[in-house]
């Protein structure tokens, strides 16, 4: 059963974590104006990137309690990423016709995403070793 502390901290970081989403890819998409939306795409690279980093940390420390760990990990990174608007996007692509852009927006997404989460994993495990 979950603490308080964890389903406060938990809520918390997810509303952090929609704030920064809904203003990152407004960011993103407003420099990188395109078809293929690369809000959504940038948000999940940079969250599946820090999530790495993280998972990574919390892997050779023992520095945070569950709460925290839960803020940063369920909490803001979970509602940064945001798989089901990628899902209607690519859905959207799809009926509209764009089929090549469809493809390569689930394969930069699903690719991209665990590459970055990798990347992040190993470099911060280099680092902490």
């Amino acid at each position: 059963m979950m603490s308080w502390q964890t389903i406060l901290a938990i809520g918390s970081g997810g509303f952090i974590g929609a704030v920064l989403r809904a203003y990152l890819n407004g960011v993103i998409s407003q420099q990188v104006p395109h078809e293929l939306p690369f809000g959504t795409l940038g948000v999940n690279l940079i969250g599946s990137f820090i999530m790495g980093i993280l998972v990574a940390y919390f892997m050779y420390t023992t520095l945070f309690p569950l709460h925290v760990k839960s803020f940063l990990s369920t909490g803001i990174l979970g509602a940064l990423t945001t798989y089901s608007t990628f899902a209607i996007e690519s859905v959207l692509l799809l009926q509209g016709g764009h089929y090549m852009l469809a493809g390569i927006n689930v394969a930069l997404n699903v690719f991209g995403t665990i590459l970055v989460a990798g990347s992040g994993f190993v470099m911060a495990s280099s680092l902490l070793k």
